[in-house]
Order: C-alpha cells, then sequence, then structure tokens
C-alpha cells in the first residue's frame, strides 16, 4: 500500500510503501481546549484553559483559520509532544459586520450578496438584508455566510 505521511515534528511529507505484514503505530495525539488571546503580527497566543499556561502558534500554521478567530474565543488545539500542531475551530462562530455597503433592491432575479467586513477582518459574501453592527453566523471550515445571529 503506497502511502503519503506528513512528519508532525518538521511537516515535512514523505512517501512510503508498506509490505502486507507491516505494521504502524498511531502517534500519540492530544487534543486541548485554549483560549485564543491575541495576535502579535507573526504569532498568535493561545492560554491552555486547564493548566492556564501561554503557548505561541505561528501564523503559517493556522493559514485561514485565522480569519475566524475572534480574542476570547475558545479553539481546540492538537499536540505532538507538547508542540502545538494543528487547530480546529468551532464549525460556526457568530461575528459581527463592521463594514458593508447597503443593499439595494432591483437587478436581482434571486436573492443577490455583498461583500461584508467582519469584525476579525475577514471579508464574505452576504446577503443584501444584512446591514453594518448585525450578528451572523459563519461557517468556518468554507468561509461562508449562514444565517443572522
Amino acid at each position: 500500500m503506497k502511502t503519503t505521511m506528513r512528519n508532525l515534528k518538521t511537516g515535512a511529507n514523505i512517501q512510503y510503501t508498506f509490505g502486507g505484514s507491516d505494521k504502524a503505530e498511531p502517534a500519540d495525539l492530544v487534543r486541548a481546549r485554549c483560549q485564543y488571546l491575541y495576535d502579535d503580527g507573526t504569532k498568535c497566543h493561545f492560554m491552555h484553559n486547564e493548566t492556564f499556561e501561554q503557548f505561541e502558534i505561528d501564523d503559517d500554521l493556522l493559514v485561514d483559520k485565522k480569519q475566524f478567530l475572534l480574542e476570547g474565543e475558545n479553539a481546540d488545539i492538537l499536540f505532538f509532544e507538547e508542540k502545538p500542531i494543528g487547530v480546529d475551530l468551532p464549525p460556526k462562530v457568530v461575528l459581527k459586520v463592521v463594514e458593508t455597503p447597503p443593499g439595494v433592491k432591483g437587478d436581482t432575479a434571486q436573492g443577490g450578496s455583498k461583500p461584508a467586513k467582519l469584525e476579525t477582518g475577514a471579508t464574505i459574501q452576504v446577503p443584501l438584508f444584512i446591514n453594518e453592527g448585525d450578528k451572523i453566523r459563519v461557517n468556518t471550515e468554507q468561509g461562508t455566510y449562514v444565517e443572522r445571529a
């Protein structure tokens, strides 16, 4: 069986072929609920909710998840040998719309949409009836509007 595996320490991907009798042991991963504190521009700072220990995660590990992190909110952090290697956000988060153009009726056979900037700095498409100051529920996996909150 040909597989692609990722080294949890370096992040490098390697190709490996397992024989019929080969066995592999699963990695010892720990998932912990942590609170997002702040972003200093290159790293995001978190606090473990049980031990209150603070740690940093490089922005490149968060990729596009950072745009839905709100200070003080919780996220599940995946640890390998006490080093954070992944971040799982809740499937949906509630965020406030801070900037969006007014919705204009007409010229649409269906609903229609417009861009909206959220309090985290992310910009997503929302329906025309959403206004500045509204709180909306956002799908963090796809980065899309779900409903008004």
